[in-house]
């Protein structure tokens, strides 16, 4: 079970920030935005170990430049990106060796065995 810290009760009003964006979950801080989830997606179907820049990650994510750059350092925070040391310009790696990126993998995993179908 999850050692989530209770959030207050819902006592805000109309001109305070949405509960849910004041007390956001783990989930909804990382997929709150959909260039994330495409970064995330893309990433899970590279080899492991692959190598990529921003420009790169861009181009598989189909997602700006600007996206990957305004979100490249919640993925490195997380671990589920790793910067490649002496690289220039800067390259990263996917870290499949992280405890988010685990969850990640074994999700998209139980989401596939599932017959999840993304046409829906």
């Amino acid at each position: 079970m999850s050692e989530r810290t209770a959030a207050p009760q819902n006592t805000s009003t109309e001109s305070d920030v949405p509960f849910r964006e004041a007390y956001p979950s783990g989930w909804r801080a990382l997929t709150k935005n959909d260039s994330v989830c495409a970064m995330i997606d893309a990433m899970l179907d590279l080899p492991p170990h692959r190598e990529f820049n921003q420009t790169e990650l861009a181009d598989m994510a189909n997602v700006s430049r600007q996206s990957v750059n305004r979100h490249i350092d919640l993925l490195a925070n997380l671990g589920i990106v790793e910067r490649v040391d002496g690289s220039s310009p800067q390259r990263f790696r996917f870290d499949t060796e992280n405890a988010v990126s685990q969850a990640l993998i074994r999700l998209d995993g139980v989401i596939r065995a599932a017959g999840a179908d993304a046409s829906s």
